[in-house]
């Protein structure tokens, strides 16, 4: 029976399992894909636009060559942290349902647990952290011919579309970087986007940060990127893409390939199973959380990350230094009970 299972093994669940480490907790972390895998999945060669000290579990640690770190760098980071401070996690190993379970601590008291069943076996622990990141989870257009093998909702890297056209849809860091690499690698490339979303200025909205827009308007004084003020997208096809602009006007565009960058959402259904309450949060529908402790409404389920309404790396960091130790104390009083 172990304390504590964390699914995920990101910087929320690898922050979770550093903290357990510490406390003396019995935890294991059981991620479906590799070490940092949302980092994994970013463009090869980003550029991370977080500085350090809202990337590293340790101030200090992350030494990146330049002010900010690489996709690589952070993701090594990630990966040299859990190895040098001998974290259990493991990888590639698939959660497929989640369940309460009874435990009989004596004649007449029983202890409720939850059994986590994965791809390689089952878990049985007192409580479970749901770190989970969401980019499996991308948001779509629904619209006809989104199925096509040339449409993408994750942008991984240029230099297969260098001098193809190539198009973003999408209004927020994740479009305005694809839009990036592709104008500057020799893409005929279009971001087709919101006119609010260019135009606002307020990075706590999720718009293009200046960072990326300052080169991207330099991209479109060289006509290397051209800007489409969308409507909404009307249909992909094999070799083009209808789109309705701001004023209603209906135009084709010659294209060999599309990426739908328009946000992704964390996927509740094990939670609802679980008789998780939740709510329209920040960004999208969410669990109802006590802020102080992470916990649910069902006692001994706990959420951090894209399960919660803080979406980046720093607060997903920072919710187990906080979860952790009062998880910790709720432990140990009961163990004194017993």
């Amino acid at each position: 029976m172990l304390d504590l299972l964390i699914i995920g093994a990101g910087p929320a669940g690898i922050s979770a399992a550093y903290e357990a480490k510490k406390a003396g907790l019995d935890y294991v972390v059981i991620e479906k894909g590799l070490i940092g895998n949302t980092i994994y999945n970013y463009p090869v060669g980003l550029t991370v636009f977080s500085t350090t000290n809202e990337l590293e579990f340790i101030e200090g640690d992350l030494k990146p060559a330049r002010e900010k770190p690489t996709r690589e760098e952070l993701l090594s980071y990630y990966v040299r942290f859990v190895l040098d401070n001998e974290l259990n996690v493991r990888t590639e190993v698939t959660v497929l349902g989640v369940g309460r379970v009874e435990f009989a601590k004596s004649d007449v008291c029983k202890e409720i647990a939850y059994r986590v069943v994965t791809d390689k076996g089952f878990f049985d622990a007192k409580n479970v952290l749901f770190a989970i990141g969401a980019m499996d989870h991308p948001r779509k257009l629904n619209v006809p011919g989104e199925d096509l093998p040339k449409v993408h909702d994750h942008f991984r890297e240029t230099y297969p579309w260098v001098k193809k056209h190539a198009m973003i849809v999408g209004g927020g860091n994740s479009a305005g970087e694809a839009a990036l690499f592709l104008a500057q690698e020799g893409a005929e490339t279009t971001l087709a986007i919101f006119r609010s979303d260019w135009e606002n200025n307020d990075p706590k909205q999720g718009c293009i940060k200046y960072w990326v827009k300052q080169p991207l308007e330099e991209e479109l004084k060289e006509h290397c990127l051209k800007l489409f003020f969308l409507g909404k997208v009307i249909e992909i096809r094999e070799r083009e893409v209808e789109l309705e602009s701001e004023s209603g006007e209906r135009v084709v565009i010659p294209n060999d390939v599309v990426f739908v960058l328009i946000g992704s959402d964390a996927d509740l259904t094990m939670l609802k199973d679980l008789g998780v309450a939740t709510e329209q949060g920040k960004y999208g529908e969410v669990p109802i959380y006590d802020p102080e402790t992470f916990e649910t409404n069902i006692s001994g389920i706990y959420v951090a990350g894209h399960f919660t309404n803080h979406r980046h790396i720093k607060p997903a960091i920072d919710a187990p230094k906080v979860l952790i130790p009062k998880l910790a104390e709720k432990l140990n009083g009961k163990k004194a009970e017993a």
